[in-house]
Formats: structure tokens, C-alpha cells, sequence
């Protein structure tokens, strides 16, 4: 069960277990850092030229290394992220490992990705403060060629080729972590090419959940159909006999998918409003708790309602914090006040550490601080926070 003392010690705006591992001059750079974030304009302008000083060599990598670089990503290799994943180890929170290259089209980097994933995979066999490996399917594959297999369009011989080989490297990511036992999470992308990315994940979750949860699919609930697909692939599981593995997120394409939907005339897949996002996000965590014992779940939110939620579930149920079947996550330098305080209450809690060289890693860190900007309140909720511990340890 678990006990009122944890629900009680349980609070979100407690700023001293939330910033304990933050001396005060990195406060004062997360501080300055959000303070950029929190303005649309800067980012807008700052994305481009950031892109052109760093495309003609411009010295600026330094500047990007102490300041964004640092609030969001571990290293610029696994060996380098050693010093955040024990530091966050020191306060019981998990690493999940994430090589955050993104961008690139070719054979040569889709083989160079699966092999630096299938080392983290390696790495998290040795290291136990790594509690799950992950990646995103058009790492793997060129992003063209899912859209045609999505849209049903018939492939050449070569493109037919080329997806067994993007098969290939999804089953030998997923096969490597049933052997050593790591969970491994397959990112959400863009709706035009998520049905062929819930194919593989179904397949690998068949092939590699039958005793235990391994293989874990992403669900975007701001997408209106998704809590009917949570449903369907478990019945699915129940049937085919295999554990279901849900991380469970309100998603991250919003005003892309919006735009694409008017502009070739379809139906927007988005929620009609965040209400209705909110409620399937919900409603999801009630399910997955319902089926726990043939559900892994993992709830990625930077929501205080929802971490609550989740907590108060759980508790209404009589499931233990310490359940391995249900993991909250948040990205590293986000939402620091719900994985320290949740984990300090006993929770499992995991980070997102993104990590890879600093400019392959920009376009990334462009994207997530875009996110951000549209993200209503996060950034101010950060702003908050920050200035809330600096008083506390003035006083």
C-alpha cells in the first residue's frame, strides 16, 4: 500500500529537494537560460543565426556548451554524461540514455545510430542507474520512406531493401535489450508516419514482451485517437498473449500537424483543446493502472496535475511507489520539482538525458526550446521555482 506519509511528504513546490544538486551559480544560469527561453522572439531569431554562426564556424560552440548545452544535455558522449547520470543517481532518479542527433538522411548515419544506441544498450547492462535505452524510429530510417509505407504507396525493389534494413536495425535494438534485460522506449513522430512506426512497435513488443515489459511504444494523447489505440493494443496483447509496454505523453508536433492538415485538406489529428488532451491523458493513466500487471507504464509529463493524478491513483488502488511496472519521466533540466520530489518520495522516477556533440545536438535543443516557448506556463512555472530557491537560500 502506500502510505499517507508519502502523499503527504509529496509537494511539487518544494524548491530545496528540487534544486539540492544545483550550486547557486547554476541556478543563476537556469535562471537566465529560462528567462531567454520564455521569449518567443529570441528563440524565433536566435534559432537561425545560432544555425548560420555555427554552419560558417563562428566560435560560439563554448557559449552553447555552458549555457543551453548544459541546463539540457548530459555529454557529447556516453563516457561524458558519467558525472550527470551519478548525480542524479545521488538523488535515486534513473538516466534514460538518449543520443539526440537528429537531421541526418543517409545509410551511413542510420548504421553509425543503431551502433551508438546498441552502446548505450551495452552501457546500461553495467550501469544500473540507466533504467531504460531509447530511439526514434527516423534515426533509424529515412523519413520519406516511412511516410510512403504509411500512405500504402508501392516501394521499388530498392526501397523494399531499404526498409527490411531499417527492420533490421529496429529488431537489433530491441533484440539487445531483451538480452540484457534493459526497457527500451520507441519515440512518437509525426502522424503521416506513426501507423508504420506502431506496426514495428507491436511486432517488437510480440517478439520481446512475452515474460517481462521490454519494448515500450509512445502514445501522444493531443492526438484525438490515441487513447482508442492504447485500448486496442492491449486487447491486442491480452490476445497474442505479450506484455504491453505504454509511455504515454501529450505530444510535441502540435502546430506542424495543424498546418499539414490544412494544407493537403484532411481532418486535423489534434484534440480540438487542451481539455480534451488533459482528459485522455487521464483517462490513459486510469487504464494502464486498471491492467497494471500486464501494463508497463511510463508517464512522460511535465503536468502537475497529472503527476498528482497518477500518485493519487495509485494510492486509491493501494500500489506501491516502488511498482516496476510504472515509471514517471521528465526531461533532464525540466520539471526538476516533480522528479526530485517524486523520487525522494519513493517513486521511480527517470530523466531524458540527451547527449551527443554540441552542434549535432542543435537541432534539438532548437526543437525542445520551441516546445517550451508553446508549452502554456512551463516556462514561467520554471521561472518561479528558480526564483523561489534563490530566496529561500538568501533567508
Amino acid at each position: 500500500m502506500i502510505s499517507v506519509h508519502h502523499l503527504a511528504k509529496l509537494d511539487f513546490n518544494n524548491t530545496e529537494i528540487a534544486f539540492r544538486n544545483k550550486s547557486d551559480e547554476d541556478l543563476e544560469k537556469a535562471y537566465w537560460l529560462f528567462k531567454i527561453v520564455a521569449s518567443n522572439t529570441l528563440i524565433k531569431i536566435g534559432t537561425p543565426l545560432t544555425n548560420f554562426a555555427l554552419k560558417i564556424g563562428l566560435p560560439i560552440q563554448g557559449i552553447i556548451r555552458n549555457t543551453i548545452y548544459k541546463q539540457f544535455c548530459g555529454g557529447e558522449s556516453i563516457e561524458g554524461c558519467e558525472p550527470a547520470i551519478a548525480e542524479l543517481g545521488q538523488a535515486k532518479v534513473t538516466t534514460i540514455l538518449d543520443y539526440s542527433v537528429e537531421g541526418e538522411e543517409s545509410e551511413e548515419s542510420f548504421n553509425h545510430t543503431c551502433a551508438e544506441i546498441l552502446r548505450t544498450v551495452a552501457y546500461a547492462q553495467k550501469n544500473k542507474l540507466i533504467s531504460f535505452c531509447v530511439f526514434k524510429p527516423t534515426g533509424l530510417g529515412r523519413f520519406d520512406l516511412f511516410a510512403k509505407v504509411d500512405a500504402k504507396q508501392p516501394l521499388s525493389d530498392q526501397e523494399k531493401m531499404e526498409f527490411a534494413r531499417v527492420y533490421e536495425r529496429i529488431d537489433a535494438i530491441c533484440g539487445a535489450c531483451y538480452k540484457a534485460d534493459i526497457r527500451v522506449l520507441i519515440d512518437a513522430e509525426h502522424s503521416w508516419i506513426q501507423d508504420t512506426i506502431d506496426d514495428f512497435a507491436r511486432e517488437m513488443m510480440e517478439k520481446y514482451n512475452k515474460e517481462r515489459v521490454i519494448v515500450y511504444n509512445t502514445y501522444q494523447l493531443y492526438r484525438h485517437d490515441k487513447f482508442a489505440s492504447l485500448q486496442a493494443d492491449f486487447a491486442y496483447a491480452q490476445t497474442q498473449n505479450f506484455y504491453l509496454g505504454a509511455k504515454i505523453v501529450r505530444g510535441a508536433y502540435m502546430e506542424i500537424e495543424r498546418d499539414r492538415a490544412t494544407e493537403h485538406g484532411y481532418p486535423s489529428p489534434i484534440q480540438p483543446n487542451k481539455e480534451a488532451s488533459d482528459r485522455d491523458y487521464n483517462e490513459s493513466i486510469r487504464f494502464c493502472l486498471n491492467h497494471i500487471n500486464r501494463i508497463g507504464l511510463m508517464a512522460g509529463t511535465h503536468n502537475e496535475e497529472s503527476a498528482r493524478l497518477l500518485t493519487d491513483e495509485m494510492a486509491l488502488r493501494g500500489i506501491s511507489p516502488a511498482n516496476d511496472h510504472i515509471f514517471f519521466a521528465q526531461l533532464l533540466g525540466m520539471s526538476d520539482n516533480l522528479s526530485f520530489n517524486l523520487a525522494d518520495a519513493g517513486f521511480h522516477v527517470a530523466k531524458y538525458m540527451p547527449y551527443g556533440p554540441v552542434k549535432a545536438v542543435m537541432p534539438y535543443l532548437f526543437r525542445r526550446a520551441q516546445e517550451n516557448t508553446s508549452v502554456g506556463g512551463q516556462t514561467s512555472r520554471e521561472l518561479s521555482l528558480i526564483v523561489k530557491e534563490k530566496a529561500r537560500r538568501k533567508s
